[in-house]
């Protein structure tokens, strides 16, 4: 599921040190399962999140439900996990973000009652 979300990336040396302790981030993986796994949220705590008020905020940095049971309630469920594991960590906000062009994100970050507070262009000038 991480390769469908993030496509470009190596994820076996990430999610081998999740599992043995030795990563920083994420703090949370949640896992949606039906028979088999059918999406994931990946959690951290931030300092800063735009629109937020406070400086410990809840961050999905990463939420993907299979194509096959989007609109099913099972992203809505998982952002629920989320919004619990946010509470127990003391933070009273939770933020995300997506693509700017990403439209089906942005109606499914709406759906379950984000609110849409920027939209940004990231730059990076490499400098060696």
């Amino acid at each position: 599921m991480r390769d469908a979300l993030w496509p470009a990336t190596d994820h076996a040396d990430a999610i081998d040190r999740y599992f043995s302790g030795e990563a920083r981030e994420p703090l949370q993986v949640l896992i949606a399962f039906d028979e088999d796994a059918i999406g994931f949220i990946e959690l951290s705590i931030r300092s800063y999140a735009e629109g937020c008020e406070t400086d410990r905020i809840a961050f999905v940095e990463g939420w993907y439900v299979d194509p096959e049971v989007r609109g099913t309630g099972v992203g809505s469920a998982l952002i629920r996990a989320a919004e619990e594991w946010t509470r127990s960590q003391g933070c009273t906000e939770l933020a995300s973000d997506t693509e700017a062009g990403n439209v089906s994100s942005a109606a499914a970050h709406r759906a379950v009652g984000f609110i849409e507070t920027a939209v940004v262009r990231c730059f990076r000038k490499s400098l060696s």
